[in-house]
């Protein structure tokens, strides 16, 4: 399908652009208006899916600049991709979001300072893992000699209102990262299959102890797991802000990683991660020298709850974990990968495990880094996400995403709840142990 901008009078340009076909999918149904949680909290044309594709579309066309309005419409969508579920004509609204920040920050537009803090921030963290570690060191020190206890009680934090919110959203870092010792894992048991494990680089420095429950419930069910010594980032972050060729240099080196490992599959449980390793493809759709390696590595990526549900886990070794327990859809698994019922499948195989549905499937507001840098519309959604939360009165909530946790313990605290965050391999891994002690 060709634009009516193809004279060049369109605000985008490049390979980068939003493809005209895309934009056209949509038939402004107003479906996905309900399961926007910014249409939700703010009730403007604007902040739906159908406002911005109408908005982008208009720019395609050359029709409206990418104005600093313009730009603020695209950067409060948390790209959650929950209107694509529910839309009959398919619009991948997430590629023409992805496409569109790009095309911002590319362009230079918006407003030029959180512009250049984001894109410089993001790359520092996610190009080096070095400072990343480096920030978590910080941040574990700050939390473990005292003087978080001390910033927290001197008053100091009630001068600054928001700084106040971010130290509260805090997680407690691991007492150590996660750091393999060794290259490979063998299978416990009868060998079925050899995967690798892709580590990422948030989960290893929040939540060590469910990357440790990915690798035993791997192990458990009969895969010999292989860690990657050369494994970047996977790129989300920098794609979800527009930086697509600062992706594209890691998801070469991540694909030459996994090709020469020899392995069945490569495991995820981070769903943002596992929604942009699938998508490698499309990031290098125009790379004439990895886009038939780009599509072939992209076939063999799966979320750790997808593969376990595909193949069968040993439920017989499974032990009681006595506790009402609810799922929150982290949105990337959910939308973007479409696997709904694989977790559940696995949270229901737990003995003693009383499930219960919660009201919606609508995101929790983590979004990547949308809840520091869109602070206030982010806890709006969380404390809606929380009401639901409330009326299933759980005593332990399931999700698949380290950013989900954090969003969620913090919610937990706001809410005045008490009941855990895991992930749903934490929630396995507690079970198998509680497995291996029964006679």
């Amino acid at each position: 399908m060709t634009s009516p901008a193809a004279t060049g009078r369109s605000a985008f340009s490049g390979a980068d652009a939003p493809a005209f076909a895309d934009l056209a999918r949509c038939v402004h149904c107003g479906l996905c208006l309900m399961h926007c949680p910014t249409f939700v909290a703010t009730g403007l044309e604007t902040e739906s899916p159908r406002g911005r594709l109408y908005l982008m579309r208009a720019a395609e066309e050359g029709r409206i600049p990418l104005s600093d309005g313009f730009v603020g419409h695209m950067e409060l969508c948390l790209q959650c991709r929950n209107c694509e579920s529910v839309c009959p004509s398919g619009v991948p609204f997430g590629r023409i979001m992805e496409a569109t920040r790009s095309q911002i920050l590319t362009q230079g537009k918006g407003p030029a300072r959180p512009r250049l803090l984001r894109r410089t921030i993001t790359r520092a963290l996610f190009l080096h893992t070095s400072v990343l570690s480096g920030v978590a060191a910080s941040l574990r020190l700050y939390q473990r000699s005292g003087l978080r206890w001390l910033v927290q009680r001197s008053g100091v934090l009630r001068l600054a209102p928001p700084l106040r919110e971010l130290e509260a959203m805090m997680p407690s870092l691991s007492k150590r990262p996660f750091r393999p010792r060794r290259r490979l894992y063998p299978a416990v048991g009868p060998r079925r299959h050899r995967v690798a494990m892709f580590v990422g680089c948030v989960m290893p420095q929040m939540y060590a102890a469910s990357e440790r429950a990915t690798l035993n419930v791997m192990r458990r069910n009969g895969c010999d797991v292989v860690l990657l010594p050369n494994e970047q980032c996977c790129g989300a972050l920098l794609v979800h802000g527009g930086d697509r060729e600062a992706a594209r240099r890691l998801a070469r080196r991540n694909i030459d990683a996994v090709l020469a490992a020899n392995v069945d599959a490569l495991i995820v449980n981070a769903a943002g991660c596992g929604s942009m390793l699938k998508e490698y493809h499309e990031l290098l759709a125009h790379d004439e020298a990895y886009r038939e390696k780009a599509e072939r590595f992209s076939g063999m990526v799966r979320d750790v709850t997808e593969f376990l549900a595909a193949h069968g886990i040993d439920e017989k070794r499974l032990g009681p974990v006595n506790a009402r327990v609810t799922y929150q859809d982290s949105c990337h698994l959910a939308h973007a990968q479409r696997v709904k019922e694989s977790p559940r499948q696995l949270i229901r195989a737990i003995p003693g495990v009383e499930f219960v549905e919660l009201g919606s499937d609508r995101c929790c507001g983590s979004a990547g880094i949308y809840n520091v840098v869109r602070r206030e519309m982010s806890l709006q959604v969380l404390d809606s996400k929380m009401e639901e939360v409330s009326e299933a009165m759980p005593e332990i909530i399931v999700t698949a995403n380290p950013g989900c946790m954090l969003q969620l313990e913090n919610g937990v605290r706001r809410a005045g709840l008490k009941a855990r965050v895991l992930h749903v391999v934490d929630l396995l891994e507690e079970s198998y142990r509680a497995g291996a002690k029964q006679p």
